[in-house]
C-alpha cells in the first residue's frame, strides 16, 4: 500500500506541475489515506506478531 500511496503522490506532484490544480489536490488526498491505512495497518501488524512471538517464546 505504501508503493501506491508513493504512486500517487508522485503523479499528484506531476499533475501540480503541468497545471492540473484539480486532479492533484484529489490524488493527494488519496495518497494521503492510503498512506495512513497502510500505517495503521503496519503498526496493528506490528504489534500482533510481537505479542505472538511472546507467545511462542514462553513455551520454548
Amino acid at each position: 500500500m505504501f508503493k501506491w500511496a508513493i504512486i500517487l503522490a508522485i503523479i499528484a506532484l506531476i499533475a501540480a506541475i503541468l497545471g492540473f490544480g484539480g486532479i492533484a489536490g484529489a490524488l493527494a488526498d488519496i495518497a494521503l489515506i492510503i498512506f495512513v491505512i497502510a500505517l495503521i495497518g503496519t503498526v496493528i501488524l506490528f504489534v500482533l506478531g510481537w505479542k505472538a512471538a511472546k507467545g511462542v517464546s514462553r513455551r520454548l
